[in-house]
């Protein structure tokens, strides 16, 4: 989403300044304040947040939000264990699920990527934390400053293909880091920025460039 008159931080009708993506829509914000950018190394948490960006590839993360529910009863809870033993019937069966996006390319790649974690020889969380880059010495001001893709996010690219993982581009890779907290992308003067109490009400005035979703 973008708009050239929005800030990049709104403050809500709570009184919280948020990142402009999370500030409407009830679980986008839900999601920007209790997710986004929170550290998680739960390998299960992350391999469904790495299915799920998969999916989001050329959405808006917002229909993936809503859909999530239904994706974590159609893929038995996203336990690895469980999404590498479903069969071809259980694609077919799931391109007739309109609760879920009907893609046969990322549902497959969910049952591959279930067995490419499993023939790991360390944990997902292991392997995707071992990419994480060094802190950011500030929190970016504007979503200009926020970048699409990074040198980190390009090799852990890379190495998941290399083991098997597909749907996972570089610009898909950074996103994940972004939702399982590796980066702090929240921007200054948003309540969740890990220096957003140093900027007071939060308000920007600086123009939106691109937002999650």
């Amino acid at each position: 989403m973008s708009s050239p008159t929005r800030p990049d931080v709104v403050v809500g009708e709570d009184g919280l300044a948020r990142c402009a993506w999370g500030a409407t829509d009830p679980e986008y914000r839900r999601y920007h304040d209790e997710e986004w950018g929170t550290p998680q190394h739960d390998s299960n948490v992350l391999f469904e947040k790495l299915c799920l960006e998969g999916f989001q590839a050329g959405l808006s993360w917002i229909t993936i939000l809503r859909r999530r529910p239904a994706f974590r009863e159609a893929f038995h809870g996203f336990e690895p264990e469980r999404v590498a033993e479903m069969t071809d019937d259980d694609v077919e069966r799931l391109l007739g699920d309109a609760r879920i996006i009907r893609h046969r390319g990322k549902i497959e790649a969910t049952i591959s990527n279930a067995k490419a974690t499993l023939a790991l020889e360390s944990s997902l969380g292991e392997l995707l934390w071992s990419f994480a880059p060094a802190p950011r010495s500030a929190p970016p001001v504007s979503f200009t400053d926020v970048p699409a893709t990074t040198a980190e996010s390009t090799a852990l690219s890379r190495r998941l293909r290399a083991l098997g993982f597909r749907f996972v581009g570089p610009t898909t890779m950074y996103a994940l880091m972004q939702a399982m907290g590796m980066v702090d992308d929240h921007l200054a003067g948003c309540h969740r920025s890990r220096t957003g109490a140093e900027f007071g009400s939060g308000r920007s005035s600086t123009p939106t460039a691109a937002a999650r979703g």
